[in-house]
């Protein structure tokens, strides 16, 4: 749709933030359900990081002898390190084939396998079967966002480009009535509507090098919490184990996809030994979190600057990981004759915004869905291709919820106001230096202090005018809320690695950290959200 004059106000009965897999997903079945809904992005439609993902989608379709939901959920659980709430990861993958199917009926096109004609798998680390479905080859998110995009515009889904989030705006009786928005230029906006579903992606960009795009800045959870929604396991930040190695380079880095170590590639050190075989029982298909911590012990112990994947023994290699191959070739590495140089790099962030399978938070009227939002399915780390799940089925359940919370009387409480946007802002660079620094995989109560004193020192208050200054204030707000969670988890758990408590302790901290703004707008832990399980 095209950009308002500065000051403009429109309606609809929705708004989502965000055009990846969870935002397009919520927007369509919303619009299928007769609600008037527009969708907000701040960049061009697909710029998120739907279509950056590699490996493919997690899913039980059932024709994979010895798989089953169960065996998924099992993976998924013991992956989450004792944090995952049992019975939403038991929702969510148990929707995930009539998702896929949805998404194949507006058009996905996954790869079939040569020889059966069903939909080709693979495996990947902390999966105990090939149940991973992907599309061309290593292209899974672009194909998936190319099918919803091409819906959308097929449907003529309104579609804001080029506006962040600013805020939301609330009544008298705090329940969300719209969306505070501005564009590239720093125009102001204003849609009212009945619900905001907030589907807006992670923060990979706290951190220097990162396999995210520069849209990940957290906008969406910052955003939530501002409104008085809290959020959980915002430490635990997933680091992939295998991101393309160049010295000296940061920002997005391109990712090689946990599939390229599920069909056979090792993980060598700079003397060339296997050094995963003595780490975990499936060696270089462990879980993630496992992965990534034992490269880094590794390149410590070493000196080196990274580790080397051999992939030299795969046949087909640029056929089945063209993405992959292109990079490698692209830094002047050729897979097909030599290890690819590589290292671990933010990822995911398995924590967000607390909401239910339903999307729904504790502020009526707000929802999140997909990576911005803490569902419960990940726990403390996130098991591979689980999180497009997650944005098929959540996407999915948050319009339906939507539609359902609509349908009855809505409250009369007013259009709802915007507030002066005042807001810490610290200079990018010196967050992403100190999170990397302070907060990596790795961390200890001093590195965690000192990362935190760094930022604080940088932050300056004030109204963010533009598209920079609203992703400034979202990470200095997300890197105090990590930082806090983190140096509050006294224990090593999935992701979160603290070398000052090396062990897991399921005695006292088996539960997820809430966190939420103290009356000065600052991040302070509020709670324990109990786990599933937890004792």
């Amino acid at each position: 749709m095209p950009a308002p004059a500065s000051g403009w106000e429109a309606a609809a009965d929705v708004v989502v933030v965000g055009s990846g897999v969870t935002g397009l997903t919520a927007a369509l079945d919303a619009a299928e359900a007769g609600l008037r809904v527009v969708v907000v992005t701040k960049d061009v439609a697909d710029a998120g990081c739907t279509r950056w993902a590699q490996g493919g989608v997690a899913v039980v379709v059932g024709d994979v002898p010895g798989d089953s939901l169960e065996a998924h959920v099992a993976d998924t659980l013991a992956a989450g390190g004792g944090l995952n709430d049992a019975a939403a990861v038991a929702t969510i993958i148990a929707e995930g084939p009539s998702a896929v199917r949805r998404l194949q009926a507006r058009g996905a096109i996954f790869d079939p396998d040569p020889d059966s004609g069903r939909l080709a798998r693979t495996r990947e680390g902390g999966h105990s079967a090939f149940r991973v479905v992907h599309a061309g080859g290593d292209a899974t998110g672009a194909e998936v966002e190319r099918t919803l995009v091409a819906t959308a515009a097929g449907q003529g889904l309104p579609l804001l480009t080029g506006h962040v989030a600013v805020d939301a705006l609330r009544d008298d009786h705090g329940r969300v009535t719209g969306l505070a928005v501005l564009d590239d230029l720093g125009r102001s906006g204003v849609l009212h509507a009945s619900a905001v579903v907030l589907a807006s992606g992670g923060y990979g960009q706290l951190f220097a090098s990162t396999t995210n795009p520069q849209t990940a800045t957290g906008d969406g959870i910052a955003l939530a919490l501002r409104a008085g929604a809290t959020a959980a396991d915002l430490e635990f930040v997933q680091f992939h184990p295998t991101v393309l190695h160049t010295p000296g380079a940061s920002g997005r880095r391109p990712l090689v996809t946990e599939a390229v170590r599920g069909e056979g590639a090792l993980l060598l050190d700079r003397a060339g030994r296997r050094f995963m075989l003595g780490v975990h029982p499936q060696a270089e298909l462990a879980p993630r979190d496992v992965v990534a911590a034992a490269i880094t012990r590794r390149l410590a112990e070493t000196g080196a600057e990274c580790v080397w994947l051999d992939a030299t023994g795969l046949d087909g290699f640029a056929a089945r990981f063209p993405t992959v191959y292109a990079a490698c070739r692209a830094a002047g590495v050729d897979p097909t004759r030599e290890p690819i140089p590589v290292t671990p790099a933010a990822h995911y962030s398995c924590g967000g915004v607390v909401a239910d399978v339903d999307g729904r938070t504790a502020v009526p009227g707000l929802y999140a869905a997909g990576e911005v939002a803490r569902s419960g399915l990940h726990g403390a780390n996130r098991l591979a291709s689980n999180s497009l799940l997650e944005g098929l089925v959540v996407g999915a359940r948050a319009a339906r919820a939507v539609a359902a919370d609509l349908a009855g009387p809505r409250p009369m409480g007013g259009p709802g106001r915007v507030l002066p946007a005042v807001a810490g802002i610290a200079d990018r660079w010196t967050v992403q230096r100190a999170m990397t620094t302070g907060a990596g995989i790795g961390r200890d109560g001093a590195g965690l202090a000192a990362a935190s004193d760094a930022v604080e020192a940088a932050t300056l208050l004030g109204a963010p005018i533009d598209r920079a200054g609203v992703e400034d204030a979202a990470l200095t707000l997300l890197a105090q809320a990590v930082l806090v969670a983190a140096g509050t988890r006294t224990e090593s758990r999935g992701c979160h690695v603290r070398t000052d408590f090396p062990e897991r302790d399921d005695r006292w901290q088996r539960a997820s950290l809430v966190v939420g703004l103290d009356s000065s707008g600052a991040p302070a832990v509020r709670s324990e959200l109990a786990a599933a399980g937890a004792a």
